[in-house]
């Protein structure tokens, strides 16, 4: 028979459990709507698809979804100073539409799936934000700019928690391996 102490030891028990269950369960919905608003900032605000997502006839491969310009498709030509001066030819886009070559010389669209080899995996919460805020590849003072087309000027005024919600969504994706090239100077010299 249980004496009344230990009554009172299970009621406790019971709704310590009960409150931890119920913070998980909060915590889980909080997560599930950080997520969803950074699926609508990415997709809908940001329109990162648009270039991180390669395409086939113009149409979106859905099954690359934000996996950057695949590793076996060509680089665009180089925009060769001739070609903008003599003929008007600022930029030339890949055929997957994730690569582009211009006077900066050519860059590619990242990978921003959570694969720890070739995409965002690897990065922090911390220098996906510094990136998007500084320009700078990797969110690192010291590394190289993010280099056109990419519009990181116009996501520097997202707030902190928008970053957070885009940042909980691509870790939320289904990683995707693919190498993205290295971007490239006008001389088609590695940057990285």
């Amino acid at each position: 028979m249980l004496t009344s102490k230990r009554w009172r030891l299970l009621g406790a028990a019971a709704v310590a459990a009960a409150a931890l269950w119920g913070l998980a369960h909060l915590k889980a919905q909080d997560s599930s709507k950080q997520i969803a608003r950074g699926k609508y900032l990415a997709e809908s605000v940001a329109a990162c698809g648009h270039c991180h997502t390669p395409r086939e006839r113009a149409e979106p491969d859905m099954t690359r979804h934000l996996s950057g310009h695949p590793a076996s498709a060509p680089a665009p030509k180089s925009a060769a100073v001739d070609l903008i001066i003599n003929e008007g030819v600022f930029i030339s886009i890949s055929p997957t539409m994730t690569a582009f070559s211009g006077p900066w010389g050519v860059s590619f669209a990242t990978n921003l799936t959570p694969d720890k080899e070739t995409g965002l995996g690897a990065w922090t919460e911390e220098q996906f934000i510094r990136a998007m805020r500084s320009g700078k590849h990797k969110g690192d003072p010291e590394g190289r700019a993010i280099l056109p087309p990419m519009p990181w000027k116009h996501y520097q005024s997202m707030s902190q928690q928008d970053m957070k919600d885009m940042w909980a969504y691509f870790q939320s994706l289904k990683p995707i391996r693919n190498a993205v090239p290295k971007a490239r100077n006008q001389l088609g010299n590695p940057l990285d």
